[in-house]
């Protein structure tokens, strides 16, 4: 049985420049040296510790992995982010399709957030030019050139456009199905974006006059893991006709493994979560699970892991001392305290902005070690 399907190529598609965005990042920046704000004692304890928690991991060589909301990029903590890669702090990077999204429009146009009501109305929200074109053009290159979600915009940025195969090379990798059907599946993906848009093969220059202040592009530059973990149908760039469900999916899954991979690594390491309900606990604890898997095939769990999950809603239960709360209690269906305090290893949450605790985080990593 078939069903009718929305034809997203008869949408008024306007360009980004028409929006009128409420963030600027000149403007909304966080600078890594700023002032954070006053912490309770409870946060400040766990700041104090998960500064320990990252100097052993690191002297160690484990992971330290910090996944966190699109909130965290809409706040302008971009430049915080990259003075933790920069300084060696963290190994991997990890969030949401929003998050990709944000930190993708400061560094092309210098603003990002739109009045989601507004433009609901109006019929317009999402329908962008640019944002829907760019990023998934860049998924599909992408999947192509064998990278991952994040990275296949992170490349975008940081080179300033996209590189075209000819029409003849991507049907050549159509015809060598047989040897490599996956690469000749993303060729076919990526041949069929570029007939449907009218593309020319070469280099595709798409400025980023604002690159400086992109998480993305500096995983890239640094050549740290930042990995994106997209729900289908959620973000915007879904909107437009671009869109190609085979390349999210072949970025995203590079990515998951990816995430995997780092989370295998994570004995003796940190996993930071910040503002993130869903994306962060859901990928965790099925990542964990593999690592688990091969830890006990080798002999030994992984049981010397520390998790410090960072949210605004205020703590009504204490998992520390008591675990996980029965059913008839609230907290229990606070699914980033709930996944995480099953994950075994030592589980700390911080009620905080994500302002404030990265930036206290950052001014504590950045200290000199008192003897």
């Amino acid at each position: 049985m078939t069903h009718p399907e929305f034809d997203r190529h008869r949408l008024h598609i306007r360009p980004l420049a028409e929006r009128t965005s409420k963030l600027e990042i000149e403007r909304d920046h966080v600078a890594p040296t700023a002032q954070p704000g006053v912490l309770s004692d409870a946060t400040t304890a766990v700041v104090t510790e998960t500064v320990g928690r990252i100097r052993r991991a690191r002297a160690r060589g484990a992971s330290v992995i910090l996944a966190f909301g699109a909130h965290t990029i809409k706040n302008g903590l971009g430049p915080v982010l990259i003075d933790l890669m920069e300084r060696g702090w963290v190994t991997h990077l990890a969030t949401n399709g929003a998050g990709i999204i944000h930190d993708w429009e400061f560094a092309f146009q210098g603003q990002t957030s739109e009045d989601v009501e507004a433009y609901v109305h109006t019929g317009q929200f999402g329908i962008w030019e640019e944002t829907g074109r760019y990023l998934n053009l860049a998924l599909r290159v992408g999947a192509w050139e064998g990278r991952g979600y994040g990275e296949s915009v992170g490349h975008m940025i940081a080179n300033d456009g996209l590189d075209l195969p000819t029409p003849e090379v991507l049907l050549a990798a159509c015809a060598a199905a047989n040897e490599d059907p996956e690469h000749a599946a993303a060729a076919a993906d990526l041949l069929a974006g570029m007939r449907d848009f009218d593309l020319a093969p070469g280099w595709l220059a798409i400025p980023h006059p604002a690159k400086a202040y992109s998480a993305q592009a500096a995983a890239c530059r640094l050549e740290i893991p930042f990995t994106g973990h997209p729900m289908f149908g959620h973000d915007i760039i879904y909107n437009h006709p671009m869109n190609h469900g085979a390349a999210i999916g072949r970025t995203a899954q590079r990515d998951y493994l990816r995430f995997a991979e780092a989370v295998r690594q994570i004995d003796g390491g940190v996993y930071l979560s910040v503002g993130s309900a869903v994306m962060s606990p859901m990928i965790f604890e099925k990542a964990f699970a593999m690592a688990q898997n091969l830890a006990r095939q080798a002999g030994g769990p992984i049981d010397d892991h520390f998790i410090a999950v960072v949210d605004l809603a205020a703590a009504t239960w204490d998992w520390q001392a008591h675990g996980e709360p029965p059913m008839d209690n609230p907290a229990y269906y606070l699914r980033y305290c709930k996944t995480f305090n099953r994950m075994g290893g030592a589980m700390r949450y911080a009620c905080a902005d994500n302002r404030d605790f990265l930036l206290s985080l950052c001014r504590g990593l950045n200290q000199e070690k008192q003897p």
